[in-house]
């Protein structure tokens, strides 16, 4: 059976709240729309897409997505999956293009989104996040995987002791209190990069 190329689909909110009502949207969703929520779950595994396409329903971030479910042929699917990119363990990473850093290692990740770190202090000649390109540039760097959920690809950034110090050391650099006490405080020994392409 050839793949529909839009999907009549109702989206309702999955917030966590108290008894409330929310709002279903109906709308026309372009398939190819449809499965790009669904890469962040599953990758671009054909049986896994098949299965969801055919359930008809999907919970993507807070929005729960129902559909009157069918049956895809797999050369449809993977036809389809081609138009998305994948995983390139050969692609160097490329600082200029880095969107967000996750430090981790500690109790719980620290994220980092570039605009909230690539801001200089007043009287300062450096940012936060330009230390942090710093380690990146010199540290040991490893291609992870592609990332459907932020549409970049991840690499992991090793913090040895030593980086790890001067990351902390640099957190008065970063404007926002909460976020400057948890690079101060934490116990990273990694960070992922996440670099659109």
């Amino acid at each position: 059976m050839a793949l529909p190329a839009t999907v009549r689909v109702k989206i309702s909110s999955e917030a966590a709240e108290g008894i409330s009502v929310t709002p279903v949207v109906v709308q026309e969703l372009a398939l190819r729309d449809l499965v790009e929520h669904m890469l962040g779950i599953t990758g671009k595994n054909e049986a896994r897409i098949g299965e969801i396409l055919l359930r008809g329903t999907l919970v993507s971030g807070a929005s729960r997505f129902r559909w009157m479910g069918f049956e895809a042929d797999t050369e449809g699917i993977r036809g389809l999956l081609a138009q998305f990119p994948g995983s390139e363990p050969e692609r160097p990473f490329a600082a200029e293009r880095c969107l967000r850093v996750v430090l981790r290692g500690g109790r719980q990740p620290i994220e980092i989104p570039r605009a909230a770190a690539d801001r200089k202090p007043l009287l300062r000649k450096t940012s936060f996040w330009a230390v942090l390109m710093e380690a990146a540039a010199v540290g040991d760097i490893s291609y992870q995987h592609y990332s459907y959920k932020d549409r970049a690809d991840c690499y992991r950034l090793d913090l040895p002791i030593e980086a790890a110090e001067k990351l902390r050391a640099a957190s008065d650099l970063v404007r926002y209190s909460t976020l400057r006490e948890q690079i101060r405080v934490a116990a990273f020994v990694f960070a992922e990069l996440y670099v659109e392409r």
